[in-house]
């Protein structure tokens, strides 16, 4: 297959991406994002639950999301019970985003479930799923890109950029991310 000389940036435009419900939804969802959602006092997790819910995002309970998160489509995220997403991080949940019970999502952490197709002169919108299963620690200022699956119990360490399938349990670091280690259970202390 030969790459296009150029991007068809006119082609790519006139393509739909969303259907027109879609394109309503997101606009309400951006237009009441703010005043419902990101103005809302610190303390107030069970409010963010219901407006998420209300725009059709699966909660699970007692799970926290700062006001300060940002969400591309909430109808596309899941999160499981006691799940925790940090100051600044953002769920550009263009396709699904399933973050598993436990899981803690830190500041300013990225979570890109959209991309593009670079090999198409059109340059079509790809929205490969996110899975981040349960007990991981996805840490302040990583980047998770589309299609990765983070195993359970993983660390996935400050700033590491993860392009690639995490199996369940190690810590991974750096850019591309490589493991640097296995994540200890309490049964691993010999105690």
């Amino acid at each position: 297959m030969s790459l296009p000389n150029v991007i068809d940036v006119r082609e790519n435009r006139r393509a739909r991406k969303w259907s027109q419900r879609e394109l309503l939804a997101r606009a309400a969802w951006e237009l009441l994002r703010a005043p419902l959602f990101q103005w809302t006092p610190r303390p107030l997790w069970g409010w963010r639950r219901f407006v998420l819910r209300a725009f059709g995002a699966r909660i699970g309970r007692e799970v926290h999301v700062y006001p300060s998160v940002r969400i591309a489509v909430p109808w596309n995220l899941t999160i499981e019970d006691q799940a925790a997403v940090g100051e600044g991080a953002i769920l550009y949940s263009l396709g699904s985003i399933h973050i598993g019970r436990g899981v803690t999502v830190s500041q300013y952490a990225h979570l890109c479930a959209g991309s593009h197709d670079y090999r198409r002169r059109d340059f079509p919108l790809l929205k490969p799923p996110i899975v981040v299963e349960e007990g991981a620690w996805i840490c302040a200022e990583a980047f998770v890109g589309p299609g990765v699956h983070v195993g359970a119990n993983t660390v996935v360490g400050a700033r590491a950029v993860v392009v690639k399938d995490i199996p369940a349990g190690v810590v991974v670091a750096g850019n591309p991310a490589r493991q640097v280690g296995r994540r200890q259970s309490e049964d691993d202390h010999g105690d």
